[in-house]
């Protein structure tokens, strides 16, 4: 089975504009989320997705400097804009990133792809079906006919999360889903506001340029309540907003 990860980067995020090309720790947020795609090694080939908006040139300037593929696509249709670069790197299943998760553990993106490839017919694998992990470190494969699928029947917020048309339409699709206990579901580590930034960035201080296995970083936050209550306010925007 030959599968793709496709990372999707813009600039133009509504509540942190620019947040995928920001410094931390002496690399980009996107170049993190590179970086640990690759030490995984689950993955056949990497693309970066990013959109034809001259904002998004400096994406294309960071993949070229990371040595890593891009395709420009829709602004808003990110289904389409995956699409697209599934047809220009074929794969049998795409594993979707976000390039606001610069904590991603590449043991869970490992695991994610073995599990994947280990049941035959699987059409939608992901670690946030039941969620465990802390917001930020979730992984997500799905099969090119499903991804298909969703390209033909999905509209509205569907085009803008890709995969959300599949897990709440599955029909004959074959979902499974991940669980890590203890639950760390409460924590997050995504970068989408200045407090996410504030958490992560005390996260980088801490651990340096490298990325952190799951299990410590959550028993790092849990004996640092001070640190996790940085970004605990923040809501996560529900599907329907994009």
């Amino acid at each position: 089975m030959r599968i793709v990860g496709i990372i999707q980067a813009r600039t133009g995020s509504t509540r942190l504009p620019g947040k995928v090309l920001r410094e931390l720790g002496g690399r980009s947020v996107l170049s993190w989320v590179a970086r640990a795609v690759r030490q995984a090694d689950a993955v056949d080939e990497l693309v970066v997705a990013t959109t034809t908006e001259p904002a998004d040139d400096a994406v294309v300037a960071e993949c070229l400097r990371l040595g890593v593929a891009w395709h420009r696509g829709p602004v808003d249709d990110v289904l389409g804009r995956f699409l697209q670069t599934l047809e220009l790197h074929p794969a049998d299943a795409v594993m979707r990133f976000t390039a606001d998760c610069p904590l991603l553990d590449p043991a869970i993106v490992r695991e994610a792809a073995l599990v994947h490839r280990a049941v035959p017919g699987l059409d939608y694998l992901s670690t946030s079906l039941t969620r465990t992990l802390p917001r930020g470190l979730d992984v997500e494969i799905v099969s090119r006919e499903a991804l298909a699928r969703a390209g033909r029947e999905a509209t509205a917020h569907h085009r803008v999360h890709v995969t959300s048309y599949v897990y709440t339409h599955p029909g004959a699709s074959r979902l499974l889903g991940l669980a890590y206990a203890p639950s760390a579901a409460d924590l997050r580590v995504t970068l989408d506001t200045e407090d996410d930034w504030a958490l992560i960035s005390r996260v980088v201080a801490a651990f340096g340029d490298r990325c952190v296995p799951y299990a410590t970083l959550v028993g790092w936050l849990r004996a640092r309540p001070e640190i996790c209550r940085l970004n605990a306010h923040v809501q996560q925007k529900a599907l329907q907003e994009a």
